[in-house]
């Protein structure tokens, strides 16, 4: 079973070891390099409690951790949230499963409205996995959009539960 599960203040360091995980996976595409400490650090971490709009999910399967997701509300347009993925992570163990997907379609639904999935230029297996995942859920009704600020696609849709 699949299932999404909030992420309490207590539980914060075992986030930071996940992020941490996730930042050594994601090293292959990222310029930047572990501090002195050899840690990669997430400076927004504790963000996400202290600031509205932030909402920190561990993503489990059958009960033990298999990655995370950070989802961020960023304004309204058009009377409608926007919503932003921060930060998505399945651990390669539970990858090519389905959990992404199930994960992913569960935050689209908890939180409706327009969203925003970017990747960076260079990680191509992300933006595989992204347009293939919102592909199935929107039924092809996305756009895929680029920025001036931002260096790779962006898909944006709305959201509503079926």
């Amino acid at each position: 079973m699949i299932a999404l599960q909030r992420v309490e203040f207590h539980q914060k360091s075992t986030l930071r070891n996940l992020i941490e995980l996730y930042k050594y996976d994601f090293s292959e595409f990222d310029p930047e390099d572990v501090n002195e400490s050899g840690l990669y650090e997430y400076k927004y971490l504790d963000h996400y409690w202290t600031e509205d709009g932030r909402h920190p999910f561990f993503i489990r399967v059958d009960g033990a951790l298999a990655g995370f997701a950070l989802v961020r509300k960023l304004e309204d347009m058009d009377e409608l949230p926007v919503f932003w993925m921060a930060e998505f992570f399945v651990m390669k163990k539970y990858r090519h499963q389905g959990v992404g997907e199930k994960a992913a379609a569960e935050i689209f639904n908890q939180f409706q409205g327009v969203w925003r999935v970017a990747q960076i230029e260079a990680n191509a297996p992300a933006q595989h996995f992204w347009r293939k995942i919102i592909g199935r859920y929107t039924n092809n009704d996305y756009r895929e959009i680029r920025e001036e600020d931002w260096d790779g696609p962006i898909q944006t849709f709305i959201s509503v539960s079926g």
